[in-house]
């Protein structure tokens, strides 16, 4: 544990370096308020060197935090700032477009947080496994080539092109439509999943010789909406913040930002839900090509539709009490645009 003195030390170093970007001696820290002689404050700044939560630079004699005084701080020294009014103001006109579907919402959030910070967002909507199928229509485009076009509870339309077997007829598009309609229609997608991997086969052979081709459709535009669906907004905001970055890793940095699945394993969605914001600071992302980075995660509910995430990606030396504080007002907000489109849908 450290002393009273220390804490607030360390406190008024991370909150200065992460605001300036400029080490802090003993000066600036007996200008902010530290009660004390210099050298005092030098042996304190020296002993939070020695227990790792500081670094002396080469440049200068004042310290930076280590990555160890950055866990340090988010765990036992944060204080949440009040978010500016005009800053509440922006978020609340930048989510008065309209939208077509709650993905847009989803969609925009990311943008309008990654443009509200110059870090990279990320925004994941609520969990889609209890929606539930309300229509299904295949349209032929031509002989060979038909438009699916699958409609939820929640407002989203899912619509793909699928090549059909050459032994499929227009006559048994309409049969297959019929049967899914009638067998699917008002169930949660979790049991259509479920289903079209055991109940509708049967079906469909008592029906078709050769059922294979179409259930490969069905099962593959079923997959497509149980897709977790991550936007991300200023990629390029990355690159910004890690001058070290040879050009092979700028490579690898934004081919993985391209990369849905890892994006999502990124999230760790399945966390703990009793914390609505977490950091994770360097290492503990767990990419190498992060390390130098920290990320806040933070979740938002929306009443009756499940949990999302939002997430923010930026340098280890980002100004931790703002972007939490933004990040938590952001948070409800989505949560609340969302509720009332929900509700509107409901309506």
């Amino acid at each position: 544990m450290l002393t009273e003195r220390q804490n607030e030390i360390l406190r008024l170093i991370i909150q200065h370096y992460t605001t300036t970007g400029t080490p802090v001696g003993s000066k600036k820290l007996m200008e902010d308020g530290i009660k004390s002689s210099s050298a005092t404050i030098r042996n304190e700044m020296k002993a939070l060197e020695e227990y790792g939560l500081l670094l002396k630079t080469h440049s200068s004699s004042g310290r930076v935090p280590s990555m160890a005084g950055y866990r340090y701080y988010v765990d036992h020294l944060l204080k949440p700032m009040e978010v500016d009014s005009g800053e509440v103001s922006l978020i609340r006109q930048s989510f008065g477009t309209e939208f077509r579907e709650i993905n847009d919402i989803i969609e925009q959030s990311a943008k309008i947080l990654s443009e509200l910070t110059s870090y990279t967002a990320f925004s994941l909507g609520p969990e889609v496994k209890e929606r539930k199928l309300t229509g299904f229509r295949m349209v032929p485009l031509n002989d060979r080539q038909v438009i699916a076009i699958i409609v939820t509870d929640k407002g989203n339309v899912e619509n793909q092109v699928f090549a059909i077997p050459a032994s499929v007829s227009s006559e048994d598009l309409e049969k297959m439509t019929k049967i899914i309609n009638d067998k699917l229609v008002g169930q949660p997608l979790l049991t259509v999943y479920h289903r079209l991997r055991t109940e509708i086969p049967m079906i469909l052979h008592r029906y078709f010789q050769t059922p294979e081709g179409m259930m490969n459709l069905f099962d593959s535009m079923l997959g497509h909406i149980f897709e977790e669906k991550v936007y991300v907004s200023g990629r390029l905001n990355l690159l910004d913040f890690d001058d070290g970055l040879d050009n092979e890793q700028l490579k690898s940095v934004y081919s993985f930002m391209k990369n849905t699945e890892e994006l999502t394993h990124l999230l760790d969605i399945s966390g703990d839900a009793a914390v609505p914001i977490s950091f994770k600071i360097g290492r503990e992302i767990g990419n190498d090509l992060l390390d130098n980075m920290s990320m806040i995660t933070a979740t938002y509910e929306v009443a009756g539709h499940g949990k999302g995430t939002i997430a923010l990606l930026g340098p280890t030396s980002m100004p931790y009490s703002k972007m939490f504080s933004l990040v938590d007002v952001f948070r409800h907000e989505l949560a609340s645009q969302l509720g009332s489109y929900y509700r509107f849908l409901d309506g």
